[in-house]
């Protein structure tokens, strides 16, 4: 029987610490690493980009439901995700998705040629190496179980949505970390720090924090949990989300070996 940590939370739903629902199995993680690296992936980092990419989701749908709460609903649609992201841009990521979902139509800019023509979108690739997108399908089972823990349930197209989301976030972090590998640490941080008008500024131990993953130790065979922590520095610039995600993230591979 495992032990999990209480720990206070916001108010309603939300009052079940979205530490005790692990969605996105490492197993999973660590296949998105493969489409995208041969690096050898620990163990606790398998756990650290599964615990961030649940932070994510679990704002995402947090967002979302307060949108359809709005409307007296509790079955989410794909227009309470855009209300979600147009209250707060931190939750916007995942972007490649978005050029696949009907959803987002006429949100992500329209092409013209120089004859004034709207010029057609282009099709998937038949690549043999699957893509984020192809294997979006793979996260539906956390994407319900997230959304069972949150109280609510999603219509199919709202599901896709967050599968896909999901899986092209997850994907970008996998490459980002493999990039943290190959450099020796990070060479960017995103230099915007987001401070919503209800919401304290972030605590200054967060600077140190990113100050400490920008120079790498290790071999440079294996990514680890501090390359998966310094490659979500990356994908979320700035705010309390990417706070709450690193936080989380150091949480939940506490007791996590290594391996």
């Amino acid at each position: 029987m495992t032990t999990q940590l209480a720990r206070p939370e916001r108010s309603g739903p939300e009052t079940a610490s979205v530490m005790d629902v692990p969605p996105f199995k490492p197993s999973l993680v660590k296949a998105v690493f493969r489409d995208v690296t041969s690096m050898h992936v620990s163990r606790s980092a398998a756990w650290a980009a599964a615990s961030v990419t649940r932070t994510v989701l679990t704002e995402i749908i947090d967002g979302a439901r307060r949108a359809a709460a709005a409307e007296a609903r509790k079955k989410l649609i794909p227009g309470d995700l855009l209300s979600a992201i147009d209250r707060n841009v931190e939750v916007e990521v995942g972007a490649k998705w978005y050029d696949h979902s009907p959803t987002f139509q006429g949100l992500t800019g329209v092409l013209y040629d120089t004859g004034g023509v709207i010029v057609p979108s282009r099709r998937r690739s038949r690549s043999r190496k699957p893509s984020a997108v192809a294997g979006a399908h793979r996260f539906e089972a956390g994407v319900k179980k997230l959304l069972r823990s949150r109280g609510v349930t999603a219509v199919p197209a709202m599901v896709r949505d967050l599968d896909g989301i999901a899986s092209v976030f997850l994907t970008d972090l996998a490459r980002d970390a493999a990039m943290v590998v190959r450099e020796g640490g990070v060479k960017r941080f995103g230099t915007v720090t987001l401070v919503m008008s209800d919401e304290p500024a972030s605590p200054p131990f967060l600077e140190d924090s990113l100050r400490a993953l920008s120079t790498r130790r290790g071999d440079g065979r294996t990514i680890g949990r501090d390359d998966v922590l310094a490659a979500t520095t990356i994908q979320l610039f700035g705010g309390n989300l990417r706070q709450r995600a690193l936080t989380e993230a150091r949480e939940a591979t506490q007791n996590t070996s290594a391996g």
